[in-house]
């Protein structure tokens, strides 16, 4: 396993470095590297490449035993930890296919309802007359990313647009100032409360 991580590493770091850092010879190193390969290794690199063809079928979601599963419906004689050992290899990590939704701990508590400038008027005059904001979440590799955008009524163009991994106010007023050039900055903003999301609607200033 050693060589391996020296024969797929040495293009980025010198293999005498490599091989002093792991314990192992150079002349081992080469030694292996001329080899030929065992039948057994042969057998490995063609189950690896089904191994990764079924994780990645899967949406990356399959573990070992689903993964073994498929290699026997595909008539392939192969053992639980041999699978096991090939999905290390190749760093093939299965992720959680169910996931809850992340939980709003906003601060709700408010002095006054702050007045609804916008009154569900969705057409605009000229640019920068009134914006519309909202947040959304996605699910990455990572964890939630929380995404929102500001967008023109006018041009019906996203305008402000920002990310974070919290969900908090701050993510909404990033990206109503988020515009180069200060825009967000001229109008006049107040956040309406709907539901479980905060809507943001901004009337220029004349």
């Amino acid at each position: 396993m050693k060589f391996v991580f020296i024969a797929k590493h040495r293009a980025i770091w010198p293999v005498a470095w490599l091989c002093n850092a792991l314990g192992v010879s150079r002349s081992g190193f080469h030694a292996w590297l001329n080899r030929t390969p065992s039948a057994r290794s042969r057998s490995d690199e063609v189950l690896g490449q089904r191994v990764k063809a079924s994780f990645v079928t899967s949406d990356r979601t399959y573990g070992v035993r689903r993964v073994w599963h498929d290699m026997l419906a595909e008539g392939l004689a192969c053992g639980l930890h041999r699978i096991e050992r090939l999905m290390q290899l190749q760093a093939l990590r299965a992720r959680p296919r169910q996931r809850r939704l992340p939980k709003d701990e906003g601060d709700r508590q408010m002095p006054r309802m702050p007045s609804n400038i916008l009154d569900r008027q969705f057409e605009a005059e000229r640019p920068n007359q009134k914006w519309i904001a909202d947040f959304t979440y996605i699910w990455t590799a990572e964890g939630w990313l929380y995404v929102s955008a500001v967008i023109d009524l006018f041009s019906r163009r996203v305008v402000g647009w920002s990310m974070s991994a919290t969900m908090t106010a701050q993510l909404v007023a990033d990206a109503l100032y988020w515009q180069s050039g200060g825009v967000a900055s001229r109008g006049s903003c107040c956040i309406i409360p709907i539901g479980e999301v905060s809507t943001a609607v901004s009337s220029s200033s004349d």
